[in-house]
């Protein structure tokens, strides 16, 4: 095993068990605290220990470079975010504000710590494969957002990218829906693409520092849902242009492209001084 391949594996390990570490402690209190009706900021404070545990641990860090303040947009708010990777429970540690829940496939509520912590701190869990109750589900989330003026995260993408440049997938309409429903802004989040970071199809996972760009709060009031289409379009165009924007500044540069050591380095120039002389 090379050196490459035991620094992913030693920086995955410690993630998934910090993760446990989270998991454990936000199901606790939320066990503790749900009978009182005082696990709504479960997920706040369950995310910023995740953030403080993985930086010393695995060198990671997401960082916020414009737009932080619109992340007190007034609640309740649907946050949406660009979705590359695992390593996105760390960029939800770096994003979440207060008073803040997440949405998730149903199948998670089966994994144990992570499942548990979900049910008890306030996850809106989404059957994807049932177009009814996944409508029911956000149609109960909207009248809760209302209610309790708690916001909702959500993936628009619904799935992993690993992407290894500044693309974004195609956006589902649920989080629109619900933002419509409840009649709340919609607040984009956008992490520069990370692949010199993490890369699990090459198995690299270095240290690095990941910018975070939050877009201005888009007004859903006196929209129905005959606009969700076109919401849907433009916001995933406004994110796309960011990410792509992110992704080429200096900063964003350093966490796409891998690093390359100067043995790879030398390896490099012997293989382009062969190419010249066989040309020649």
């Amino acid at each position: 095993m090379g050196l490459s391949a035991a620094s992913f594996y030693a920086r995955l390990l410690t993630s998934y068990g910090a993760l446990v570490i989270c998991a454990s402690y936000g199901a606790f209190t939320g066990l503790l605290l749900r009978p009182f009706k005082h696990h709504r900021n479960i997920q706040y404070l369950t995310a910023r220990l995740f953030k403080f545990l993985m930086r010393p641990a695995t060198g990671v860090s997401f960082e916020i470079v414009s737009g932080k303040e619109y992340l007190s947009t007034p609640r309740p708010c649907v946050i949406i975010g660009n979705h590359q990777s695992e390593l996105d429970v760390l960029f939800l540690g770096t994003i979440f504000p207060p008073y803040t829940s997440v949405t998730a496939k149903s199948s998670l509520k089966l994994i144990p710590f992570l499942g548990w912590f979900m049910a008890l701190s306030g996850t809106v869990f989404i059957d994807r494969h049932n177009r009814a109750d996944a409508l029911k589900a956000f149609q109960g989330a909207a009248q809760e957002m209302r209610r309790e003026k708690q916001n909702v995260f959500i993936f628009p993408e619904g799935t992993r990218s690993y992407a290894n440049g500044p693309e974004l997938g195609a956006f589902k309409k649920g989080a629109f829906h619900l933002a419509v429903q409840a009649g709340a802004d919609i607040v984009p989040v956008v992490a520069a693409n990370y692949a010199g970071v993490l890369n699990v199809g090459k198995r690299r996972f270095r240290a690095g520092r990941i910018p975070v760009q939050v877009l201005p709060p888009i007004s859903t009031k006196s929209l129905t849902v005959a606009d969700v289409e076109e919401l849907t379009r433009t916001t995933r165009e406004a994110m796309l242009a960011a990410l792509i924007s992110l992704t080429e500044s200096p900063i964003g540069q350093k966490a796409t492209l891998p690093v390359v050591t100067a043995k790879e380095g030398n390896l490099n120039r012997v293989a382009m001084a062969s190419g010249s002389g066989m040309r020649n």
